[in-house]
């Protein structure tokens, strides 16, 4: 790693570096009063700029990809563009995040641990708690702030999923936006996850339309790298010399798998052996690469899962096509990667680029639960999935899977394997199968290994520092005025070039909905609790009641064996390391719910609204900034100008996946449900609206049968005052309609709420909505009249 000797000029002014914004300073002056006297050269404002041959820095994130799923690891997902990076650049084979979406991105933004900034788990699911708040704090500046304030050129692309989605309104506040962050530019998704053909996208700070539509040729992931090969071309061409930051965070591969036509058999027959077998055939090769030492042996099968013989064959065919569609789904990104590489090296730019990539945001996801999903939501909503469903599907939908027509997801036992040779997977903080990543650094100008392997432990906390330090950039001591909390990471630089270096990042903490444990100097002392498929109906066990192990890893590199009935004194030690560490980045209380969180209100989080009128142009507005009209009855109204040869939607929320929509097709006034795509419900008027347009007020209302969540219950659709049709739906979705999919008026953007538009272009209505109302109702409900509902509704406007 070379030296960073910045000109002498900002070797003096260096302090100035330690308070951003830097304001700049003019020098005094004397001024002649006519310019034509002037003699003098005026001065000039001073600014912050990059040290002298600083390098862009480039950080790809990949989406649920465990340890043992890249070729670049030894995994079976073809990855080349990776393994070039790799080859030519280094391995980092203990790499760790944090074993959930939203932790991991808010550690590595900002260099600390991710509780201590308020993000102990994904932000759909912050609650009051601090360390769960889902709020940044403006104590914990961002890396791209840094950058910013240093002078770079910055921009992200792709998920974000730090923004807590009560404040994704025109309301705002957009302090945790990623263009509020330190990010000159932002082009991509501010939720958890997102269909790669119909994805809700922003740019800056307002929602777009993708740029066209599945049927033309879009996905999001090749859109994403379209937008970052030209965002970083234009800097370098208009910038003179001013180097760039790019985060580059694929919605890839998380769920749903989703690839272009052309990407969906690639793999056909490829994993027929099974998990079991895989894990062997990955192990030899993470050997033979070196990413794990030849001694390294197979972690446990995680407890729970089934093994490939124990499952019938049904399950087995199934199962098998969907981890064909991951494979596909890895290489497809891959490809997206190489050539957004491929286009910096035909710049130029490649050897003087920071390259790091990073292969998972924590381990592969079970979230499909043991057979796998058409549609991921089932799992979020408690419902369950079969074989006999998605071997349906394949049969009578050719081609289809992995179309826009499914959001699946594989089988927890490929998450498994996916995450050889450790134990357990996504949100299982306590072991490697949940927070080991393969990560891969790249900087020919700055590394002169190639094609190294290097073993020193470090966490996604250490990219902050390692950046600013490859770059030769102090932690700034206040950002915006504001006093910055010490770093948790440290920088990894130290051992680029030193294989034998002494590990520098000695102690860590791991939790994740109460499995935890904690890292300190090779042993870990880890506490499983809470397995991702555990049923929400379920009740959990007290976090007193969980068993910890204890593992050596440097004599153990997998945790198979746990050392806690001969060390017990040693475990003492390191449980109570934990709790200090927990204490002091706020992880206590430990909060073990999942899908019960979804949309419960406390501390910075508002209660949802019982009720909102919204205006033609409401849109793209989540779950959060609406009524919850799930587990309870609740009330719609339309109000609106058209005719019967007006069609389209009047307001939807969700989508295909899951979700309704009040439209009016072939003039007639409708209501549709689909749960979770399993079923759908439809309500029809017994008669269309009258041929001349006019004024008109719909209404939906649905009487909750209750008696527990997601029940169903009596539908009746009233149009101008009149019943037009009663109807019931016999079951509703209990936690959540959609992680991507949002409330639209007049339209129903992306995936479409049912089929029964016959399109998928939105089916925006062709007349005039004038206004809609949502409201829940407890209790009694009072009906007014019609005349006097449709004032109602004006006034509330």
């Amino acid at each position: 790693m070379p030296d960073h000797p910045d000109a002498p000029l900002d070797q003096a002014r260096r302090h100035l570096r330690h308070h951003l914004p830097y304001g700049g300073t003019l020098a005094s002056y004397d001024a002649a009063a006519d310019v034509r006297d002037q003699v003098d050269p005026l001065p000039v404002r001073d600014r912050l700029t990059p040290p002298d041959q600083a390098p862009n820095v480039l950080v790809i994130l990949l989406d649920d990809m465990g340890f043992g799923a890249s070729s670049a690891f030894g995994g079976p997902c073809r990855m080349p563009a990776a393994e070039a990076l790799a080859d030519d650049g280094l391995r980092f084979s203990r790499f760790h995040t944090t074993a959930m979406c939203s932790p991991t991105r808010a550690s590595l933004m900002t260099g600390r641990n991710h509780h201590r900034v308020g993000v102990g788990t994904v932000v759909e699911i912050s609650t009051g708690a601090p360390g769960h708040s889902g709020m940044r704090p403006r104590s914990a500046g961002t890396l791209a702030q840094v950058l910013q304030g240093n002078g770079y050129a910055t921009a992200a692309f792709g998920k974000w999923h730090q923004t807590p989605p009560w404040e994704q309104t025109a309301a705002g506040p957009f302090d945790r936006w990623p263009t509020h962050e330190g990010f000159d530019h932002f082009y991509g998704f501010l939720g958890g996850e997102a269909s790669q053909f119909e994805p809700t996208l922003v740019r800056g700070t307002t929602f777009v339309d993708p740029p066209r539509s599945a049927a033309d040729g879009y996905h999001l992931s090749e859109d994403l790298v379209d937008e970052a090969i030209s965002w970083t071309g234009q800097v370098t061409r208009h910038g003179q010399g001013k180097p760039w930051f790019c985060y580059l965070a694929f919605g890839a591969t998380h769920a749903p798998f989703q690839v272009p036509p052309e990407w969906r058999d690639r793999y056909r027959g490829e994993f027929a052996h099974g998990w079991d077998q895989q894990r062997e055939i990955t192990l030899a090769r993470q050997r033979e690469l070196g990413v794990v030492p030849p001694e390294a042996e197979l972690a446990p099968w995680t407890p729970g899962v089934p093994h490939w013989e124990e499952i019938p064959a049904l399950e087995r065919e199934t199962g098998q096509r969907l981890m064909e569609l991951y494979a596909a789904f890895a290489e497809h990104t891959d490809a997206q990667i190489g050539r957004l590489v491929e286009a910096l090296r035909e710049r130029g730019e490649l050897d003087n680029t920071v390259v790091m990539l990073i292969l998972g945001d924590n381990g592969a996801s079970a979230e499909g639960t043991m057979v796998g999903t058409l549609n991921e939501h089932l799992h979020f909503n408690g419902i369950p999935e079969s074989a006999e469903r998605i071997a349906g599907f394949i049969e009578d939908n050719p081609g289809a899977l992995g179309g826009p027509e499914s959001y699946p997801h594989y089988p927890a036992g490929w998450a498994v394997a996916m995450d050889t040779p450790y134990q357990w997977t996504k949100q299982v903080a306590s072991h490697y199968g949940g927070t080991r990543n393969g990560m891969v650094a790249h900087w020919p100008a700055g590394i002169a290994a190639k094609g190294e392997v290097r073993h020193q432990w470090h966490h996604v906390n250490d990219v902050m520092p390692t950046v600013l330090d490859l770059i030769g950039l102090p932690v700034p001591e206040t950002i915006d005025g504001v006093d910055q909390d010490s770093l948790d990471g440290v920088s990894f630089g130290y051992c680029l070039d030193a294989p034998g270096a002494p590990e520098q990042h000695t102690t860590q903490y791991f939790e994740m909905f109460g499995n935890r444990g904690i890292y300190r100097d090779g042993w870990t002392a880890v506490a499983p609790h809470k397995a991702p498929w555990h049923p929400a109906s379920q009740e959990t066990p007290r976090f007193d009641e969980d068993v910890w192990e204890l593992y050596d890893t440097t004599t153990d590199w997998s945790q198979a064996r746990d050392l806690a009935a001969e060390h017990p004194e040693l475990l003492a030690e390191l449980q109570a390391l934990f709790d200090s560490e927990a204490r002091r980045n706020r992880v206590y209380p430990m909060d073990d719910q999942l899908i019960r969180r979804f949309g419960a209100a406390g501390g910075a989080r508002p209660e949802r609204p019982a009720s909102i009128v919204l205006g033609p142009d409401d849109g793209r507005l989540r779950e959060d900034a609406v009524p919850d009209v799930k587990n309870g009855s609740y009330r719609i109204t339309a109000t609106f100008h058209g005719g019967r040869y007006d069609d389209g939607v009047l307001v939807a929320q969700g989508g295909g996946f899951g979700g309704w929509s009040l439209y009016v097709k072939d003039g007639v006034p409708s209501w549709a449900y689909s749960y979770a795509a399993v079923e759908w419900t439809h309500l029809r008027a017994a008669a269309p609206l009258p041929d001349e347009a006019g004024d008109h007020v719909v209404e939906l209302h649905f009487a909750y049968d209750g008696g527990g969540p997601g029940r169903g219950g009596e539908v009746t659709l009233v149009v101008d005052g009149e019943v037009g049709a009663r109807g019931r739906l016999e079951r509703s979705l209990a936690a959540m309609f959609s992680m991507d999919q949002t409330l639209d008026v007049g339209i129903d953007r992306g995936t479409p709420v049912t089929p029964d538009y016959g399109t998928r272009d939105g089916f925006a209505y062709q007349g005039t909505v004038h206004r809609v109302a949502l409201e829940t109702v407890t209790g009694e409900s009072v009906e007014l009249p019609w005349e006097d509902r449709l004032a109602a509704v004006i006034v509330g406007q």
